[in-house]
């Protein structure tokens, strides 16, 4: 077990297995509290770890993780700024514990288990899926990239990340469209490498990397990383900080904060409606 006690996260140590799952299920897990802190500062522990060969990065609940936390988000900020210089170095402030985060992914020595319990959604689907070494999903698995509606771009690489593990079109259709994919289509694809049921998903993994253990060299799997990595690692991280710098620019545009507020007053004009009815 972890010395280090967490408030948004749990950290176990089994073997040579390490696991972080994201604990705000209320949230449905999405990156608001200390989630993406203290999700960083397990990367870091379990790179350094002496015994681990697999990172599982998972969810508590029904949901793996909805992205970002709207009240966090800056999508409905009425901050003010000298100019579009200033505004847009307040925003790549905001967002570095975000490249933080992807750094210390792409950097990551144990071999990285992206284990999707439930959905995906934004941040949640885009971050994690197209970085990671393996990737299982449970039967209520879907992943939706709805950057565009909000006047988002793809976020952290992941443009390049998806499209490489899925192909330039597929991949164009979740990012442009906002397009719902499915656990048995994400294996079709080859995105996904396992798809094991809802009930007992969380075993499900854990034997299935245990069997992995048993009849291969943990180190040479991580050789088999560090030899795949090594010479897209500099080019990942370019991704990273030109998804930042497009980002940025778009919140200077201020599209993101106008497409929030008119999603935002039809719900509200919906609620209205479904209130008279009663």
């Amino acid at each position: 077990m972890s010395k280090t006690k967490y408030q948004d996260i749990i950290l176990t140590i089994e073997g040579q297995i390490g696991t972080i799952k994201f604990n705000r299920p209320k949230s449905l897990n999405s990156f608001g509290g200390k989630l993406m802190a203290e999700t960083i500062a397990a990367m870091r522990e379990l790179n350094e770890h002496p015994d681990t060969i697999f990172t599982v990065l998972t969810g508590e609940g029904r949901f793996f993780s909805a992205g970002a936390d709207v009240r966090g988000s800056a999508l409905d900020s009425n901050e003010t700024y000298a100019n579009d210089a200033e505004k847009k170095l307040a925003y790549i402030t905001r967002f570095t514990p975000d490249l933080e985060m992807l750094r210390s992914i792409i950097d990551h020595k144990k071999v990285f288990v992206v284990a999707l319990n439930g959905p995906a959604v934004g941040g949640g689907a885009a971050w994690f899926t197209g970085s990671s070494d393996i990737l299982l999903a449970s039967t209520s698995t879907y992943l939706q990239i709805n950057f565009s509606s909000l006047g988002l771009v793809p976020e952290l690489g992941s443009a390049i990340n998806l499209a490489q593990s899925m192909g330039v079109h597929r991949a164009n259709e979740m990012l442009m469209f906002g397009r719902k994919l499915g656990a048995e289509e994400l294996q079709q694809c080859g995105v996904v490498n396992r798809v094991f049921p809802v009930e007992g998903f969380q075993e499900s993994v854990r034997a299935f990397l245990e069997e992995q253990l048993a009849v291969n060299d943990g180190r040479s799997m991580i050789e088999v990383k560090r030899l795949q990595n090594a010479p897209l690692r500099d080019a990942r991280l370019v991704a990273v900080v030109n998804a930042v710098d497009a980002l940025a620019e778009r919140f200077v545009e201020g599209a993101p904060m106008a497409r929030f507020a008119e999603k935002k007053r039809v719900l509200e004009a919906n609620s209205k409606k479904r209130a008279s009815k009663i």
